[in-house]
């Protein structure tokens, strides 16, 4: 371990496992630790085993939820936008050859105490129970005029810059119901909680082109899920890194990050050292860098039969608007079962998570919870979301941000991006590969 390398990249969250794959085959010597024995960090599946060491270590594992190893139990709820961000990474670093996905069955939206299925298209929406027949035809108009509108084409604005133009203003120019606003907003947008409608609203409009989209690419849900976890996408990177070059040490501390003149150059670890001209790493090896900006609250529950009232689906996503539950913040469902390889057949898991308002952070996810039905067990946890208080230029220690309460990749790879341009001075660029690359590169096998 007493060398000199590019750089030092400590916990194998998501995040670090993306950029230290990308750095790899830019050519970067690359060492990669964890102070864990699995890959992933917060990002990892756990055996059943696991799960209890880590969230109830007092208790023994039950017999009756059948074999450790056929659970792989997310830490962290996320699908994958089937046209998103994280697909993009995955295919143009060519990670698809190491995965297999699954397309999520099911989006549904929480309205007045009970759910309803997601419109995927245009028939659906119009035998839709969300809306009334004259709110459907101003939805409509709203959607093509997203849909026409052309940034160089003076005629296509009807006098609206989406770069200007308020989310808010938008959708009082089309006449749109608060309740509507929230299905736009929340659920196809997925935004955690209103700020976005005193803000311009192009960043709004291109959420809601990237899940029309995405519903598009295959129908019933925009969203994909890796068999075997999401535990599966660091290992895959990972892999990535290796094939490269880099060197990988789970089960190995660091102990310390060394400086000289305020700049770090390595690591100790025991009573051996590192050298490297940059450090990236999660929040958890540099406490003394990051500050807390909020709390997650999260529920891994093990059901027993599929979530009521959802067509008895394999898998699903859930939002609850906040304006529904009295809240600031949306609440999240995700559910995954046997035909994603997490779990024993007849056993469903399901994560239900949202951001703390109170100084009762369980009761806050009590409306997600009941949507479940009976539960047969429960591990809850909350945990801090953390982001450095520097950008990492000055001490050449570059540390990304927790992971938020978000139902989706795009947060994580924007961080992804953010912490390559400090760490380069360099926009990301992703190599472009042909349509029938693309093609041959389509991220669904099951």
């Amino acid at each position: 371990m007493n060398e000199e390398y590019d750089v030092i990249v400590l916990g194998t969250g998501l995040t670090e496992c993306i950029l230290s794959g990308i750095l790899s085959t830019e050519k970067k010597r690359v060492l990669h630790m964890d102070r864990n024995d699995y890959y992933g960090g917060e990002t990892a599946s756990l055996h059943l085993s696991q799960l209890y060491r880590r969230l109830r270590p007092d208790t023994t594992v039950p017999e009756e939820l059948g074999r450790d190893r056929d659970y792989n139990i997310d830490l962290i709820p996320k699908f994958m936008m089937a046209n998103g961000e994280i697909v993009k990474f995955l295919v143009h670093t060519d990670v698809t050859r190491y995965l297999e996905f699954k397309q999520i069955a099911g989006s549904f939206v929480y309205k007045d105490g009970s759910i309803s299925h997601m419109p995927t298209n245009e028939t659906e929406a119009i035998a839709s129970s969300l809306m009334g027949l004259v709110e459907k035809r101003r939805l409509q108009k709203f959607f093509e005029f997203i849909q026409n509108y052309k940034k160089d084409d003076d005629s296509t604005h009807d006098g609206v810059d989406f770069e200007t133009i308020t989310m808010a203003d938008l959708y009082k120019k089309f006449g749109l119901e608060p309740e509507t606003q929230d299905l736009i907003g929340h659920a196809m947008a997925l935004h955690l909680d209103d700020a976005y409608l005193q803000q311009s609203a192009r960043p709004t409009i291109d959420k809601i082109i990237l899940y029309i989209g995405s519903i598009a690419r295959y129908g019933k849900s925009p969203y994909i899920y890796p068999l075997y976890g999401l535990g599966e996408l660091p290992q895959s990177f990972a892999r990535l890194s290796a094939i490269y070059g880099g060197t990988y040490m789970l089960d190995r501390s660091a102990d310390e990050i060394i400086y000289e003149n305020g700049v770090a150059v390595g690591i100790k670890s025991g009573d051996q050292t590192a050298r490297a001209k940059q450090i990236i790493c999660d929040p958890s090896y540099a406490r003394d860098k990051v500050k807390a900006t909020g709390k997650v609250v999260r529920a891994i529950c093990v059901l027993k039969h599929p979530i009521p009232n959802t067509g008895d689906v394999d898998s699903c996503q859930i939002v609850l608007p906040q304006n529904q539950l009295g809240r600031k913040h949306d609440v999240y469902v995700a559910c995954v079962s046997n035909n994603h390889h997490v779990c024993p057949k007849d056993i469903y898991l399901a994560i239900v998570s949202t951001i703390v308002e109170t100084d009762e952070p369980e009761k806050e996810i009590e409306a997600g919870l009941a949507l479940l039905g009976p539960i047969h067990d429960k591990f809850v946890s909350v945990l801090d979301i953390e982001e450095p208080v520097t950008d990492g230029t000055k001490d050449q220690v570059f540390i990304s941000r927790s992971y938020d309460a978000t139902s989706h990749f795009e947060t994580v790879c924007d961080d992804v991006k953010n912490i390559y341009r400090r760490i380069t001075g360099n926009d990301l660029v992703l190599q472009q590969r042909s349509l029938e690359q693309e093609e041959e590169d389509q991220p669904v096998k099951a």
